[in-house]
């Protein structure tokens, strides 16, 4: 996927798989540790490809991640 750093966050990103097909918002299924999670997040409409911003991964999946293996 392109990610210029000169994004702002109101453009839209694009698919670089898809030769710039625009990404939409929707409910994607993550599976972690044998729990199905369902979470809004940017995909392409055309191959299904998810983007997952870096603040989230490293946020607030990395902490849940940390949570569900300390049980």
């Amino acid at each position: 996927m392109s990610q210029p750093n000169d994004r702002s966050p109101e453009q839209d990103w694009v698919c670089a798989r898809c030769d710039g097909q625009v990404l939409e918002a929707g409910n994607v299924q993550i599976t972690y540790m044998g729990g199905v999670y369902t979470v809004k997040l940017l995909r392409c409409p055309r191959c299904g490809l998810v983007f997952v911003p870096e603040d989230l991964a490293m946020g607030k999946m990395a902490e849940a991640e940390q949570a569900l293996e300390d049980k």
